[in-house]
This record gives C-alpha cells, sequence and structure tokens, in this order.
C-alpha cells in the first residue's frame, strides 16, 4: 500500500470535436510533466467538448483514444484518467476511463446525464457505482453533474478519493466550487475536480476552478481561472486516517437504498 498517491490535474481549452488535435494537445502537456505522478486526471470529454453530436465523434474500447490512452499509461507509468464519447450495443455513453499503466481499464457511465440540454436523450445513463482500487488507494469516479447528487456519491465504502471530471459551465461555477468542498467535508475524504476552461462550439464558457479539497474541506491546489494549467499535489493517507480516527462522523452516516 503506497501512504502517497501524486496526482496531476489538467486543465485545459478543448478543440470542438476533434479527437485527433486534443490527443495530440494533452499528450504534449504531459510530455511536460517532469515529476513522477501516479495519476493523471484530464477533463470530462477531453476528446471532444461537452457535445451531444455522439454519432459524429463516438469510439469504441478499441479505438483511437483508448488506445493512445493504453500507450501513454504505459509510457509515464502513471494511470491516465478521463471520460470520453463511447459507443455500444448501439447506445452511447459518456465514460469515465481509468487506464493503469499496466494496460487495465476501469471505467464508468455518468449516472446523472445533463438533462438541461438533452443529455439524456443522446447518452445511456449508467447504473452501477464504481470503486477503483489502485496503488492501495480506494477512489470512487464521477463526472461532471452528478456532483449535485451527494446520495450517489456518500461515502458507505470508506473509499480516500471522490474523482469528478467536468464541463462545468462558468455562469454556475459558484456551485461547483461549493459542491467539491461540500463532498469532501460529508464524506471525509479527498475530493478532486478537474474542469475544462474556454469556449466550445456551442458557445458556452468554462472558467476551469480545478480543485483538490481534503478532509477538512481546506482546498490544496492554486489553479487561476480561465488559464490552462497543470498542476501536481500530493495525497496522503495520513491525513484522511488520523481525521477519521478523531472525528468520527463516518460512524453516524444514514443508511438508506438507491434504486
Amino acid at each position: 500500500m503506497d501512504n502517497k498517491l501524486n496526482i496531476a490535474l489538467i486543465q485545459s481549452d478543448l478543440v470542438w470535436e476533434n479527437p485527433e488535435q486534443n490527443r495530440d494537445n494533452f499528450t504534449k502537456k504531459i510530455d511536460n510533466i517532469k515529476e513522477e505522478v501516479d495519476v493523471v486526471i484530464l477533463p470530462e470529454m477531453f476528446t471532444t467538448g461537452f457535445t451531444m453530436n455522439a454519432e459524429t465523434v463516438a469510439e469504441t474500447m478499441d479505438g483511437e483514444t483508448v488506445s493512445w490512452m493504453k500507450e501513454l499509461a504505459s509510457k509515464t507509468d502513471a494511470a491516465i484518467v478521463g471520460s470520453i464519447v463511447i459507443s455500444e450495443n448501439n447506445k452511447f455513453y459518456n465514460r469515465l476511463l481509468f487506464v493503469e499503466p499496466s494496460g487495465f481499464i476501469s471505467y464508468y457511465d455518468k449516472r446523472h446525464t445533463f438533462t438541461l440540454v438533452g443529455e439524456d436523450k443522446t447518452y445511456t445513463a449508467g447504473k452501477e457505482k464504481v470503486i477503483l482500487h489502485y496503488k492501495g488507494w480506494k477512489i470512487r469516479p464521477l463526472i461532471c453533474y452528478d456532483l449535485r447528487f451527494p446520495v450517489w456519491s456518500r461515502n458507505f465504502e470508506d473509499y480516500d478519493v471522490l474523482l469528478y471530471v467536468a464541463n462545468w459551465p462558468k455562469p454556475r461555477v459558484s456551485a461547483w466550487d461549493a459542491l467539491l468542498k461540500a463532498r469532501a467535508i460529508e464524506n471525509m475524504c479527498y475530493c478532486i475536480g478537474v474542469n475544462r476552461v474556454g469556449v466550445d462550439g456551442v458557445n458556452s464558457l468554462y472558467s476551469g476552478h480545478s480543485a483538490v479539497y481534503d478532509v477538512l474541506g481546506e482546498v490544496i491546489t492554486s489553479f487561476k481561472p480561465n488559464e490552462e494549467d497543470t498542476q501536481i499535489v500530493t495525497l496522503e493517507k495520513r491525513h484522511i486516517q488520523a481525521y477519521r480516527n478523531k472525528l468520527k462522523f463516518l460512524d453516524d452516516r444514514d443508511t438508506f437504498s438507491i434504486t
């Protein structure tokens, strides 16, 4: 078990519906990371932007982006994480991929599709809760709109890290800030949010505000709004354990079932 986990968060603009260009851009950004990291996190739909044109951009699990992620993970000896548009069994999914250096892939399909723009009409909602086990850490991956639903993210598994990738727009970024902090505090875990910047193909504006919050809800990153940046943060097991042992709030959590 590793007591520390080094995470690289890449806050980036995205080229609208252009997987090849986005892969090239992220290859350069990842190549510029000189420190040793365990995980590299990219935004939601990092090859396309948040598009409803799934038929145009969808890939398969044997497609170019998955192959690219596997090659990068092997090259960097770090897990590569982000969501892309996947076509499977005649359905489309907003799927978060966690690709390990060994080539092993875990994935999570976004449960809460964003009805405000019709994501529910294009993409099939996932139903499975996923807990990833990586280097002795338990990680719960989620996507963007999932952040607004605390019941779905409730920490019953004693996971260590709650991880969100997003295309969260600037007009509602105050909610993004507040909810990331709240999810860290209520679940007594590190909470990571990686959001994009720039303007997409339907003129939605994104200001970033990527961040990592610790168990007490303290932000431990320093991203500037509206700017591309890569930051590396070290997560420590002893931080989680110390506060969970001292403040046994999770012992008092309510029990419930989700249908």
